[in-house]
C-alpha cells in the first residue's frame, strides 16, 4: 500500500472479544487490530462480552477493522493551539506491520520503568483507595490485600450476599481516549494523527506517569505493577524454548512484533517531529511495553456504553476465576461500573469476576496466568490443518479456500466436548476426490466462520478418511507436547543471578501448565477419533462378512 495511503499502525491482538463465539481462531481469521479488540487476543476486562479478558481480542479484530473509519475522523483546527503551528491536517499514521521491525522482538532483557510497583507490592495501596474515595468512589465492602491466586486482588471486608452490586466506580474515574491529559499539546498531536484508542491510551499513559504528581493519576499509576504479567516482556529465545509446541508462540510473536510496529510508526511519524513533547527517554520502547501490557491486562469493555472501553481503576484490581460468571459493565441507574456477585463472599476471602471464556493459553497471552489443568471449562487448544501440495486437486481446493478468506494452513480450537464443525468441513475438503470438484466451494465455505452456509455437511463415502486426517493432526501435535515435556524436565536454567533464575523457573512452569492442559484436550480428542474409527471399520467388517455369506448363499 502506498505510504499516502497508510494508516496508523495497529497493534493487532490475539485478544478476542468476550462474546465472540467464533469457532475460528485461527490463522488469519481471528485476530486484527489495535484494541477495540474484536479480534487480536483481550483483559479487555471482561464485561456482559468477557471485555477484560477480551482486550487481546479486541486489539487483534477491533482495531484493524475499524481502523480506516477511526482515522477518518477529522482533525482538529490547527488554529486552537496555534503554538503547535500546523498547517494542514498530517497525514494519518498506518497501524500494519512490517517484517522489517520484527528483529526486535528478539531482543534480550527489558529495563523496568522508573514508575508503579512490584506486581504483589501493597505499599501504594492505602494512597490509591484514599485518592479513589476523595475522587467519587463509594464506600466499598472490599480492599486490597494479598492473595493466594494473584498476588494482589479484592477481598472482602464484610459478608457479600449473592446477587449483590458492587464496586460502583464512576465515570469520573475512567480513563478513556476522551481523559483531559496534563500536556495538552501531547494530546493534540495524537488527534490531529487520528491516533486509533489502543496507541492513544497507551501514549496517555506513559504521558501521565512521565508527569508523577502534576497527573490526577499519579496515585493510580503507582500502585500498577512496574512489569506486568505478559507474554510481552518474554524475549524471543524464551517464546521459541518454552512454547515452541502451542500454537500460543505464534500468536505472542505476531503480539509483540505488531506492539513494535505500532511504536515505530508513532516514532517515525510523530514523536520525531515534536520531540519536545514526546522526548525519547520517556516514550520508548520499553514504555511502550509497558503501557500496552497495562491495556492488555486491564482495559475494559463496557457494552451498556456503546462498546467504549476504558481502564476503569478499583474494579481492574479483581482477579479472574474460571468459577464465577460475573463480568463488569456500566450500570445506567447507579452511573457506575458495577458487577453482580454470583454467589456470597465470606469476610477475608477473594472477590473474583470473569475475564471471559477464555482458553488457557488466552489467558497466558493477555494475563500471564495459567489456571489449572481441568479447572477451566473454556479451555481449548488451537489444531493446526494443512493441506497436501501433493493432493492432485490442490489448486482448485486452495482458490476454493482463499475465496473465503482461508489459507493452506488452517487452525482450529478443540475442547474436551468437541470441535467446531468447520474444522469438519475442512477435514472433508482436504480429503475429498477429484470426483468431488464441483462441491469444493461449498465445502470450503462450509469451513469458514465467515460464511452463513450450512455448516453441518455429511460425505459418508470420505467421513473415515476426514476422520483419520484429523487424527494424523492430533496425534502430530500430541507427539510435539510430549517431545517437550519430556524435554522440560532435563532444560538448562543458563542464569547468572537469583532473579533470573527465579524467572526462568516461573517461565518454564507457565509452559508445563500450558502445555499439560493442551495435550490434555488432544488425548480426549484422539481417544473420540480412534473410538469412532474403530467402530466404523467394525461396523465396515460386519456387513462385509453378512455380504459374503449372502453372496456364498445364492452360489
Amino acid at each position: 500500500m502506498k505510504n499516502e495511503t497508510r494508516r496508523l499502525r495497529t497493534v493487532k491482538t490475539a485478544h478476542i472479544m468476550e462474546n465472540d463465539q467464533s469457532p475460528i481462531r485461527a490463522s488469519r481469521l481471528g485476530f486484527s487490530s489495535f484494541p477495540t479488540f474484536p479480534s487480536l487476543s483481550d483483559k479487555v476486562i471482561p464485561s456482559q462480552f468477557p471485555a477484560m479478558a477480551e482486550a487481546s481480542r479486541i486489539f487483534h479484530s477491533t482495531l484493524f477493522p475499524t481502523l480506516s473509519l477511526q482515522l477518518s475522523k477529522p482533525c482538529y483546527n490547527s488554529h486552537v493551539y496555534p503554538s503547535l503551528s500546523l498547517k494542514k491536517a498530517p497525514r494519518p499514521v498506518q497501524c500494519s506491520v512490517s517484517t522489517s521491525e520484527t528483529k526486535s522482538t528478539s531482543s534480550n532483557a527489558t529495563q523496568e520503568v522508573p514508575w508503579g510497583c512490584d506486581i504483589d507490592s501493597l505499599e501504594n495501596a492505602e494512597a490509591l483507595q484514599k485518592w479513589l474515595s476523595n475522587s467519587g468512589l463509594p464506600p466499598q465492602k472490599m480492599a486490597i490485600d494479598k492473595v493466594a491466586v494473584g498476588e494482589r486482588g479484592l477481598v472482602a471486608l464484610k459478608n457479600i450476599r449473592k446477587g449483590e452490586k458492587l464496586l460502583f466506580v464512576p465515570p469520573s474515574l475512567f480513563i478513556t481516549a476522551d481523559s483531559e491529559w496534563s500536556s495538552p499539546e501531547a494530546g493534540l498531536v495524537l488527534k490531529q494523527y487520528s491516533v486509533p484508542d489502543w496507541p492513544l491510551l497507551a501514549t496517555y499513559l506513559i504521558s501521565e506517569a512521565s508527569a508523577q504528581k502534576s497527573s490526577r493519576w499519579c496515585n493510580y499509576i503507582s500502585a500498577l505493577p512496574r512489569q506486568p504479567y505478559s507474554l510481552l516482556y518474554w524475549t524471543r529465545a524464551e517464546l521459541d524454548r518454552y512454547l515452541e509446541a502451542s500454537q500460543i508462540r505464534q500468536r505472542a510473536i505476531e503480539r509483540v512484533t505488531d506492539v513494535i510496529g505500532t511504536y515505530n510508526d508513532l516514532r517515525l511519524r510523530i514523536f520525531s517531529k515534536y520531540p519536545d513533547i514526546f522526548p525519547e527517554e520517556v516514550f520508548n520502547m520499553e514504555t511502550f511495553r509497558w503501557s500496552f501490557g497495562i491495556l492488555f491486562s486491564r482495559l475494559v469493555r463496557l457494552p451498556s456504553m456503546d462498546g467504549k472501553v476504558a481502564l476503569v481503576p478499583w474494579a481492574d484490581m479483581l482477579n479472574h476465576s474460571c468459577e464465577v460468571e460475573t463480568f463488569l459493565d456500566y450500570d445506567k441507574s447507579s452511573q457506575g461500573v458495577v458487577f453482580t456477585t454470583d454467589r456470597a463472599y465470606q469476610p477475608g476471602e477473594q472477590v473474583f469476576i470473569s475475564y471471559g471464556k477464555k482458553s488457557n493459553g488466552e489467558l497466558l497471552l493477555s494475563y500471564g496466568f495459567v489456571p489449572k489443568e481441568g479447572a477451566n471449562p473454556s479451555d481449548s487448544v488451537e489444531l493446526p490443518l494443512s493441506l497436501k501440495k501433493s493432493d492432485k486437486c490442490y489448486k482448485e481446493k486452495l482458490e476454493a479456500l482463499r475465496k473465503h478468506g482461508l489459507s493452506t494452513s488452517q487452525c482450529y480450537p478443540i475442547q474436551i466436548t468437541g470441535w467446531p464443525l468447520e474444522l469438519m468441513a475442512y477435514a472433508y475438503l482436504a480429503v475429498s476426490p477429484p470426483s468431488m470438484s464441483k462441491q469444493f466451494d461449498e465445502i470450503a465455505a462450509a469451513a469458514s466462520n465467515k460464511s452463513t452456509i450450512k455448516k453441518d455437511l455429511r460425505y459418508p463415502d470420505i467421513e473415515e478418511k476426514a476422520l483419520q486426517f484429523i487424527l494424523d493432526s492430533c496425534e502430530s501435535s500430541i507427539s510435539k507436547y510430549s517431545k517437550f515435556l519430556q524435554a522440560s524436565g532435563s532444560m538448562g536454567l543458563d542464569v547468572t543471578t537469583p532473579k533470573q533464575l527465579n524467572r526462568r523457573v516461573f517461565l518454564k512452569q507457565l509452559a508445563v501448565d500450558l502445555c499439560t492442559s493442551e495435550q490434555r484436550i488432544l488425548f480426549r480428542a484422539q481417544y473420540i477419533l480412534r473410538t469412532r474409527l474403530r467402530d466404523m471399520r467394525s461396523g465396515e467388517l460386519r456387513a462385509l462378512r453378512i455380504f459374503d455369506g449372502l453372496r456364498n448363499i445364492f452360489k
